[in-house]
């Protein structure tokens, strides 16, 4: 049973909150450029080469989980992040529409509290500050436990930007120990709530009685058809897969191959460094992944392949990157359909294109509805027509899905590290939480020309018949 809240954690929370509110009123008349200054500043700050690498290793040290030689590239996210930002406007008149006679002015969400996840610990900060900041809001940040010094360090590299502008320090606050009744207590006491992390965490946001931002599960799925550049689908599920060793939501987990290249990408695969698992092998795996009540072992999530191996009791060459496992049934009882969250993937066939649709849904039957997919094909009919089956929110087209859903510099999806699954995923939204996500909007509507159709118009054929 969970303990209750300290009056001593309590306290805490409410001398946040009230230094949040504080630094707000500070910058309530800063203009759009003095915003966008302060925002340039935390995106240098923050994402500059050597200051992130740093904050980003300590991350992995801290936490146990993910690559430490690959997760500084998650910098280049923070500079998306910026870019967008930039080019929209958040204060004041943001929007105007003459023909409507409609304008939209712009207004702080107010106090955010931001759960940070154990997988991003030094991005999710200035992600969200960023956009934050660019609507005059102030964030205090709830850490994972076993990242909680990641978290403190790069909110301290935040405030100590806001202090060398004469910008309020308080604007951004770090929770130093945190735990779930005062993250709760933080939750329910907050203006807006964005939960990045696990369902519990969702869940728990939108329990506490204020708005909430929250997201979904993954189990990302690749469809790869006959006409797909096996070169690069191959190339690309590697790259997906081993970012950060699996550790995202987003990563590739099952790719389904029609059959008449399912060879050839097999072997493609194992080019780009996969290694295939015989059947004993598999088994080995499945024990090392999950428990024998169907948990995820936490202590495979997030680490090489090698490790992986070793864990389950078998070793795998040095060069290897990420491990295979060929797999037919789908299911809940079949673990390898669900979501892995490392560097191991599922190989499935489909003998043709509805085949592998169906295979689809079934696959999101077992989870990850509502986050994301993909497709390998150069026919567009069938491209749409995998978008309108999957029930996701985004769908990548020859893209490594863990680079490019979050936004990537080659793709049009808004920057950000927090992916919402729409009613699917049982959130507000579907779209990726960006900068509109962080503001209030007020619609200022003035009259206009007489804008109503016709009876006859508005009912058509049924117009002047008999009640149905």
């Amino acid at each position: 049973m969970a303990r209750e809240l300290t009056s001593d954690e309590k306290q805490t929370v409410a001398d946040m909150i009230a230094r949040a509110r504080v630094a707000m009123d500070q910058i309530k008349d800063y203009d759009q450029d003095q915003v966008d200054r302060l925002a340039r500043a935390l995106g240098w700050a923050c994402g500059n080469e050597s200051t992130f690498v740093r904050i980003a290793q300590m991350g992995v040290d801290e936490s146990g989980i993910g690559d430490r030689a690959g997760r500084a590239g998650k910098r280049f996210k923070i500079l998306g992040v910026l870019r967008d930002a930039l080019r929209q406007k958040s204060v004041g008149v943001i929007e105007e529409d003459s023909v409507k006679g409609l304008t939209k002015i712009a207004k702080p969400a107010g106090v955010i509290a931001s759960l940070i996840p154990t997988t991003n610990p030094e991005l999710t900060p200035p992600v969200t500050g960023i956009y934050a900041i660019k609507c005059k809001n102030a964030v205090i940040f709830s850490p994972h436990p076993r990242a909680k010094a990641t978290t403190a360090e790069m909110v301290r590299v935040m405030r100590e930007t806001c202090k060398k502008l004469g910008a309020p320090e308080d604007l951004f606050q770090c929770v130093t120990q945190p735990s779930i009744p005062m993250t709760n207590e933080l939750m329910s006491e907050c203006d807006l709530t964005l939960a990045t992390g696990g369902k519990p965490m969702v869940q728990a946001a939108y329990s506490a009685g204020k708005p909430a931002y929250g997201v979904g599960a993954g189990n990302s799925t690749m469809l790869i058809d006959e006409t797909a550049d096996i070169k690069e689908a191959a190339m690309n599920s590697r790259i997906s897969k081993t970012s950060d060793f699996g550790s995202g939501c987003s990563a590739d987990g099952n790719l389904l191959i029609a059959e008449q290249v399912y060879t050839d990408m097999r072997d493609a695969l194992e080019a780009e460094g996969g290694y295939l698992c015989n059947a004993d092998e598999k088994a080995l795996i499945e024990k090392a992944l999950w428990k024998d009540d169907g948990g995820r072992r936490v202590e495979t999530v997030a680490i090489s392949a090698q490790k992986i191996a070793e864990f389950a009791g078998f070793t795998i060459p040095e060069d290897r990157k990420f491990i295979m496992v060929e797999q037919d049934e789908i299911g809940k009882e079949h673990k390898f359909s669900g979501e892995k969250l490392c560097v191991v993937m599922a190989l499935y066939k489909f003998k043709d294109f509805d085949h592998g649709l169906a295979r689809v849904r079934d696959i999101y039957s077992v989870g990850g509805v509502g986050h994301s997919c993909g497709i390998y094909s150069f026919d567009e009919e069938r491209i749409l027509r995998h978008a309108a089956n999957a029930p996701v929110s985004r769908v990548m087209v020859r893209q490594p899905q863990s680079k490019a859903n979050a936004g990537s510099f080659d793709n049009g999806m808004p920057m950000t590290s927090s992916l919402g699954c729409g009613i699917w995923g049982g959130n507000i939204t579907n779209e990726n939480v960006s900068l509109k996500h962080y503001m209030n909007v007020t619609w200022v509507a003035r009259p206009i020309a007489m804008d109503r159709p016709s009876d006859e118009e508005l009912f058509g054929e049924f117009y002047n018949t008999e009640t149905m």
